[in-house]
C-alpha cells in the first residue's frame, strides 16, 4: 500500500525555511551533504509532490535551467508533481507534472506514479498540511539541525497532537537528529 510521508530538514524551533524562504541555514552546517539516513529514505520513495516554494527554490539554487542533472543525481527518474497557480519551469528530461486544486483531486495520480512505493511530500508545511486536513498523511519524518531561526515558514502549520502522533524512532544521523512519526487519520 502506498504511503504518504512528509520527509523535511527543520531548525530546532520548527522552522523549514527563513523568512525568505532560503535554506542557507541547512546547508551551512558541517555533514548536512553527507547524511546517510535520507539515502535510504529515498530508496522508498515512488514519486514525488511538492509545492511552488520549494521548487522555485530548488530551481534556483541548483540553477536548473543551466544544470538539470542535479535534478537527476537527486531524484532519479522519478515523477514528480508541483502544486502551482502558474506554469512551473520546466527542467530537460524531467517528469515534472503541474497541477492545481486540492490534493485530494490528485491521489489516483500520486499513487499510480509512486507504482508501489512512497510518495513523498517535500514541501511546504502547508502542503503537507492539506494532506493531514483529509488523513493521507501517514509518516513524518523530520530530521532536525543544530540551528535556530526565531521565525521563517513552519515545518507543518496544523494542529495534530498525541491522539494522532506517535513516534516510531529517533536516532542521530550526523550532526543531526532524526525523528520518524507515524499519523492516524
Amino acid at each position: 500500500m502506498v504511503r504518504y510521508v512528509y520527509c523535511t530538514a527543520s531548525t530546532l524551533d520548527g522552522f523549514l525555511a527563513d523568512d525568505a524562504d532560503g535554506l542557507e541555514w541547512l546547508l551551512t552546517v558541517p555533514g548536512a551533504e553527507g547524511a546517510g539516513a535520507f539515502a535510504t529514505f529515498l530508496d522508498s520513495v515512488g514519486t514525488l509532490v511538492m509545492g511552488s516554494t520549494t521548487f522555485d527554490w530548488v530551481y534556483r539554487h541548483e540553477r536548473l535551467n543551466e544544470n538539470p542533472e542535479r535534478w537527476h543525481a537527486a531524484y532519479a527518474e522519478r515523477p514528480a508533481f508541483v502544486f502551482s497557480s502558474r506554469e512551473v519551469a520546466p527542467v530537460a528530461g524531467a517528469d515534472i507534472r503541474h497541477l492545481r486544486g486540492p490534493v485530494s483531486s490528485h491521489l489516483a495520480e500520486f499513487e499510480a506514479a509512486a507504482a508501489g512505493r512512497d510518495v513523498w511530500i517535500v514541501g511546504g508545511g502547508d502542503l503537507a498540511g492539506q494532506f493531514a486536513d483529509i488523513g493521507r498523511l501517514d509518516r513524518i519524518i523530520v530530521t532536525y539541525a543544530p540551528a535556530l531561526l526565531g521565525s521563517g515558514r513552519p515545518l507543518l502549520p496544523r494542529r495534530l497532537d498525541h491522539t494522532r502522533l506517535r513516534v516510531e524512532d529517533a536516532a542521530m544521523d550526523g550532526p543531526f537528529a532524526q525523528v520518524t512519526l507515524s499519523v492516524s487519520p
